[in-house]
């Protein structure tokens, strides 16, 4: 076995992400308050291929030197819009058709082994403020809660390991990966 070099990765450049078909997934990010979080979802949103990141209320908006540390130019390559607030970002998404997934630990809520999407439609998924998760009023105008399953005796997950997680889930049971 031989480490790949990065010319060998065959990655787009700029202009041919910008052109290339998206997964049919936007996040938004629910005031989150790290710029190093806020960067490596970006990245991760760019590996994934997904249709945008919408920025709401405190999150930082690039070009910022803390996001781009971790994003690591990703801010160029993926859609992004900010919103000053969660709900205009979700209101807008819903006149779209969009099925919103608020990522919280909540009474009712799916685990992610057992959320289906449907392959017919398009998803938002909301991350949470790294100390409160997502709003209340947020989780109630979502169409699904959904929650990542934790055996361990911590709470919760950081919030970019969350959006790692639930993209993989969401695209592979979608077949776009």
């Amino acid at each position: 076995m031989r480490k790949l070099k990065n010319a060998e990765l065959n990655r787009l450049d700029i202009d041919g992400y910008k052109r290339a078909e998206k997964n049919p997934v936007v996040i938004v990010l629910d005031n989150i308050r790290s710029l190093n979080n806020i960067g490596s979802i970006f990245r991760t949103a760019d590996a994934f291929r997904v249709e945008a990141i919408y920025l709401c209320g405190i999150t930082a908006q690039p070009p910022h030197r803390d996001i781009h540390k971790t994003a690591l130019g990703a801010t160029d390559s993926v859609n992004w819009k900010y919103f000053k607030t969660t709900e205009e970002a979700i209101s807008e998404l819903k006149t779209k058709n969009y099925v919103i997934i608020a990522l919280e630990q909540a009474e009712g809520s799916v685990m992610l082994n057992k959320f289906y999407p449907d392959p017919n439609q398009s998803y938002v998924v909301i991350l949470g403020n790294e100390v409160h998760g997502i709003e209340q009023k947020i989780v109630d105008i979502s169409d699904h809660c959904v929650e990542i399953p934790q055996f361990g005796t911590k709470h919760s997950l950081n919030v970019t390991v969350s959006n790692g997680i639930i993209l993989w889930d969401i695209l592979l049971k979608l077949n776009v990966l």
